[in-house]
């Protein structure tokens, strides 16, 4: 995209300690923005963080400022939001088991703390806002899912309340090699000489590197509308594929032994990105989908009396009716990770 857009202008990431948020960093930072803001609950994140930039990009390091707060206190993100130009949101509960046990934490943070930023980006007069979805929201069957989806519906219809600032959703499914992900962890259990653990081999997940969640978010800035849901049509696999893929790497003489586990708390065989009923109206972008906003008023008796408009004829977009990725196509996605790249210069 036209990075001329971000010039002299001031970006605030929420949760921005956060693999997203260096992503963000490693793409902008370097570039004529004016400022980036991470605001996050973490203070030793947000240190390590700083000296990371300082390290790596000692002049352009000047332009990070950081704030402490919680998306759950709306006076910490007032306080952050002045002169604001436009807001990735990225705060989130995101661990499907945790949220199972504790699901009134994952609906204070993901809806609550979403309500609370867009209030006080609405009030600030920024100028656009682009919160980060997950597939878990579509069809959701955990908590982390519902709360997802919730947080996609006040995104929605505070959109409609303000002409002012944009607002819109991204969707995407499983980022590779983000904090809290399966390679990482599979990785340490083959280093370690222990069993790499699976849940179920069949289950499919989409996948995604960082750079290309980064991507969907600038799409996103670049070409929605408000009250837009944006969605990456991003291959898939199965868990079996990715675990052989990560063996091929980082165990090519197939030492490790494969256990699998069974399926966790709120778990899915497979995952949607885009369902059956937001099909009717999506619009096929070519490598994305936009969704826009139902822009219907509460007056539903006019559409007794007016007919049906035709529907479209996409189907849903599921991890399970996408082409499915080989061995080697994981493998080489995963080669083409700085993460992994890091990693294998350790050995």
């Amino acid at each position: 995209m036209n990075s001329q857009v971000f010039s002299d202008k001031t970006l605030l990431i929420t949760g921005g300690t956060g693999s997203f948020g260096n992503a963000v960093l490693d793409r902008f930072l370097e570039t004529d923005i004016g400022e980036i803001r991470v605001f996050s609950r973490d203070e030793k994140k947000q240190d390590d963080m700083r000296h990371k930039y300082q390290a790596s990009h000692p002049e352009a390091s000047k332009k990070l400022k950081f704030y402490l707060g919680d998306v759950r206190d709306p006076q910490s993100l007032k306080s952050a939001m002045y002169n604001v130009d436009y807001i990735f949101h990225a705060a989130a509960l995101k661990q499907v088991p945790s949220c199972e046990f504790f699901p009134l934490e994952a609906v204070k943070t993901n809806v609550f703390g979403t309500d609370n930023m867009l209030t006080a980006a609405i009030e600030a007069g920024v100028r656009s806002v682009i919160c980060l979805s997950t597939d878990k929201a579509a069809y959701p069957v955990n908590a982390m899912g519902m709360s997802k989806a919730m947080m996609e519906k006040v995104a929605v219809a505070k959109a409609r309340t303000t002409t002012h600032t944009r607002i819109c959703c991204t969707r995407y499914g499983n980022v590779l090699c983000s904090r809290g992900s399966v390679v990482p962890l599979w990785i340490e259990q083959i280093r370690s000489g222990e069993p790499i653990t699976i849940t179920e081999p069949n289950m499919t997940r989409f996948v995604m590197s960082l750079e290309e969640a980064v991507d969907l978010v600038l799409f996103a800035f670049e070409h929605g509308k408000s009250g837009d849901i944006l969605v990456q049509k991003a291959p898939a696999c199965t868990i079996k594929t990715l675990a052989l893929a990560t063996k091929a790497i980082f165990d090519p003489e197939d030492k490790i032994p494969v256990k699998i586990i069974g399926i966790r708390h709120g778990e899915k065989m497979y995952e949607t990105l885009l369902t059956n009923e937001e099909c009717a109206h999506a619009l096929d972008l070519g490598n994305f989908y936009r969704v826009p906003a139902d822009q219907r008023d509460l007056n539903y008796d006019k559409y007794f009396k007016d007919g049906d408009v035709e529907r479209n004829t996409l189907t849903e977009f599921t991890s399970e009716s996408t082409r499915p990725m080989t061995v080697d196509e994981v493998k080489e996605k995963l080669l083409s990770l700085a993460y992994i790249r890091e990693e294998l210069a350790k050995e």
